[in-house]
């Protein structure tokens, strides 16, 4: 599938669709220490510009477009998230640009939030936008630890559906394959994920292996919270101090923080995918990313369907 990226960060989502052997074609994020990290990862197709300024007739032809549309004002660690939030407006553009270039399909991630922000309305609105633009909708609310990433990571995946693709093939979302049920592999922990790097403190050459110094205080609250060392790490966090700034987990020693290495491994980044910018800068890339390792489930999909409909 020949796929443009929205809001694509530093390359999460899109890493896990060439995994899978799809195409990104184009793509396009805002921040530019993320687009660095793209570029030097995956590729010089990325544009650096707000989407807002850009001209939606410009951008390829493709079978599927992608994206997270910024979720802070729908987070529900933001505690003054507000339906008016500005940043909650920014999914038009990325329906405006599926209605502009009509894909065969789309995916969009989002956080548990979204669902109950205006009291269900805000969601409610979201489906019904792609809807009347020729769009089956569906959502799936997912623990990334039910498909084998090393982490607690409660998230919403909106598929949508070209009305004349869906009539004929539908998009089979993946079943998970780790938790406590019949038939599934026990969850992979932390320590599984984590436990091949040297310790930061020590001489090392393993890229981005640097850590916040901010320190281990624990406390009933988001990013302090004990970390079990045999169970899925606590969600990687983009943001995490009330004030925008970013909030390292605690590793399990509970001597330091996460370094931007590991946080990159919970999220099932290549241990060589390298980061570009401040230490904020990494985890907050770190944070805002889809794991390469879902995203690949769901690009495996689209290779299916892919093969079914070039039939």
């Amino acid at each position: 599938m020949k796929i443009v990226s929205l809001f694509s960060g530093a390359g999460g989502l899109d890493l896990g669709m060439i995994q899978s052997g799809n195409n990104i074609i184009w793509a396009n994020d805002i921040d530019s220490d993320a687009v660095d990290t793209y570029r030097l990862n995956i590729g010089n197709h990325i544009i650096q510009e707000d989407i807002g300024n850009i001209d939606k007739e410009s951008i390829p032809e493709c079978d599927v477009i992608i994206g997270g549309f910024p979720c802070q004002g729908f987070s529900m660690a933001n505690l003054h998230r507000d339906v008016n939030d500005r940043r909650n407006n920014l999914y038009l553009f990325f329906r405006d640009i599926v209605e502009c270039k009509k894909p065969l399909y789309f995916i969009a991630e989002n956080v548990k939030g979204i669902l109950s922000l205006g009291g269900g309305d805000v969601i409610k609105a979201i489906i019904q936008d792609f809807e009347s633009i020729g769009y089956h909708v569906e959502l799936h609310s997912v623990n990334m630890a039910d498909y084998g990433i090393p982490q607690t990571r409660q998230r919403v995946i909106i598929i949508g559906e070209r009305l004349d693709i869906y009539e004929h093939v539908q998009f089979i979302f993946p079943k998970p394959t780790h938790g406590k049920g019949n038939g599934l592999l026990p969850w992979v922990s932390i320590r599984e994920s984590i436990d091949h790097f040297p310790d930061p403190d020590l001489p090392n050459n393993v890229p981005n292996h640097v850590y916040s110094k901010y320190k281990v205080v624990y406390r009933n609250f988001t990013a302090h919270r004990r970390t079990d060392p045999d169970k899925p790490s606590p969600t990687i966090l983009a943001r995490g101090n009330g004030k925008g700034g970013v909030c390292a987990i605690p590793h399990y020693n509970g001597v330091r923080r996460l370094s931007v290495r590991e946080s990159a491994a919970v999220q099932t980044f290549p241990d060589d995918y390298y980061f570009c910018g401040s230490n904020t800068s990494e985890y907050r890339q770190i944070g805002n990313a889809v794991p390469p390792m879902f995203s690949r489930l769901l690009g495996e999909e689209l290779i299916r369907l892919e093969k079914i409909i070039r039939q």
